[in-house]
């Protein structure tokens, strides 16, 4: 069984910076790919960024340039450095994993792909004040 949670939320002003962490346990299975995830309130979840076995790496328009996804799979964790951001980044981040072998752009960008995500944490809240 594997399991997510996520680490690092919190509350920052416009043009600061956090870093979410998300620990995996776990049978992690070679042909993964795992990813952050947010929700707005009242907005559907969207994908924020995608990585996988491989190193590579996807993100969504609205956040590329600033932030970066990253993995250390000696430590099994999942990064997100997020900076200069602003109150459109306030939501729930959520990291999530499949093994499927998704493509990471098919990640970021599909939600159908998403649903079917197996694994989640539970999330970790980011609140951006302008």
């Amino acid at each position: 069984k594997v399991q997510l949670m996520e680490f690092g939320g919190g509350s920052v002003q416009a043009g600061g910076s956090l870093r979410l962490s998300c620990a995996v346990s776990g049978n992690i299975d070679p042909s993964y790919s795992m990813g952050w995830f947010r929700q707005a309130p009242g907005q559907k979840r969207e994908g924020v960024a995608a990585i996988d076995k491989d190193g590579d790496t996807a993100y969504a328009d609205s956040v590329k340039g600033r932030f970066t996804i990253s993995k250390d799979s000696a430590k099994n964790t999942l990064d997100l450095l997020m900076d200069r951001l602003t109150p459109n980044d306030t939501g729930m981040y959520y990291c999530a994993a499949d093994f499927n072998g998704w493509d990471v752009v098919v990640v970021v960008t599909a939600p159908q792909v998403q649903e079917d995500f197996g694994y989640w944490g539970q999330g970790t809240q980011v609140t951006v004040a302008s």
